[in-house]
């Protein structure tokens, strides 16, 4: 649905100091995860959230070094491109998180968003670094896929961040969560039966959406864009119509392409382990972590568990102790 961005989060922010990510900011990112957790469960948002992460990331160009992921989604210039019409409610939501957690970045928290949905609707675990640095600048429009375009477009598209084919159908593969609302794009339906559960549903789906069963040798030829009125795909359980764009039938026109859709399809640990490698790609174009970060982040992580091991060390001393206290009060009395 189409709302109002709230000027609380569509207005821009002054211009950023330079981030330090330190053991406190880690922490800080471990507790806005939690807190996104909660959010993206009780809102039913996951499907906005990682089209939020991914149109922020998606404008990235390697040749320039511009765009990708950096925050800039949330100014009001690039929040009004077409392609991102609808994803006001994200950045809105974003908002309530960013003031809980100022020393955020925007753009850290957008992508973790993007983490965070995949991961409460049961989709692989994305391992997330922090360090992006936020940007008022944005990119001109018309740098995301276009939804009726072929193979051709999404390669165009793809290549110019530094992206492959495999990244190209995996990534895809993230339109098992949602569907697409008539507000935003002038479609009405969803890609799968349970558009709230990250599965490899939507491979399946588009390989029902074939009139014969294709291969690799033999794709299948003369799709036109399924409108929910009309769609190959069928309905689903409650009998709205499931539908795909023509983006997506380029996914089994293309010999290539369907290589991965094929092996998707029956192979979800598959599709989880390469869907986890492209998401990560796709929320560090640009972003290349300081050396240090990562020994931040282990530290922190070495710092927990040590924090837990010296809990249950010191628990199973007191139950020690109590219990020998207990047996000796014990052996007192038959004395």
């Amino acid at each position: 649905m189409e709302v109002q961005a709230s000027t609380s989060a569509s207005a821009p922010a002054p211009t950023p100091a330079p981030l330090v990510v330190n053991a406190e900011y880690y922490k800080e990112i471990e507790r806005a995860r939690r807190y996104l957790r909660a959010l993206i469960s009780s809102k039913n948002c996951a499907p906005m959230m990682l089209r939020l992460a991914f149109h922020d990331a998606g404008t990235y160009d390697a040749l320039t070094k511009t765009g990708g992921p950096n925050g800039s989604i949330r100014n009001p210039q690039e929040l009004n491109h077409s392609a991102n019409r609808g994803l006001e409610t994200a950045v809105d939501l974003c908002e309530k998180v960013k003031r809980k957690h100022p020393c955020i970045t925007y753009a850290d928290l957008y992508q973790l968003a993007g983490v965070v949905a995949v991961e409460v609707t049961g989709g692989p675990t994305i391992h997330f670094v922090p360090g992006r640095q936020d940007s008022l600048s944005s990119p001109k429009e018309g740098l995301l896929p276009d939804a009726n375009k072929g193979a051709d477009h999404l390669r165009s598209v793809f290549n110019r961040m530094g992206l492959e084919d495999k990244d190209i159908v995996a990534l895809s593969g993230g339109h098992t969560l949602g569907g697409a609302h008539k507000q935003v794009s002038g479609f009405d339906g969803k890609w799968t039966e349970e558009p709230w559960k990250f599965d490899n549903s939507y491979f399946k789906e588009l390989l029902k959406s074939s009139t014969k069963f294709p291969t690799p040798s033999n794709p299948p030829t003369g799709y036109s864009q399924q409108k929910p009125s009309s769609s190959a795909a069928g309905e689903d359980s409650t009998g709205r119509r499931l539908f795909i764009f023509s983006t997506d039938q380029a996914l089994i026109k293309d010999p290539k392409f369907l290589e991965y859709v094929m092996l998707y399809e029956q192979d979800e640990e598959a599709f989880f382990r390469d869907y986890a490698a492209s998401h990560k790609k796709l929320s560090e174009l640009g972003f290349v972590p300081p050396t240090w970060t990562s020994r931040v982040i282990t530290a922190v992580k070495n710092s927990s568990t040590m924090a837990k091991t010296a809990a249950g060390v010191a628990f199973a001393t007191t139950a020690i102790a109590i219990t020998f206290y207990y047996r000796q009060r014990s052996q007192r009395k038959e004395e």
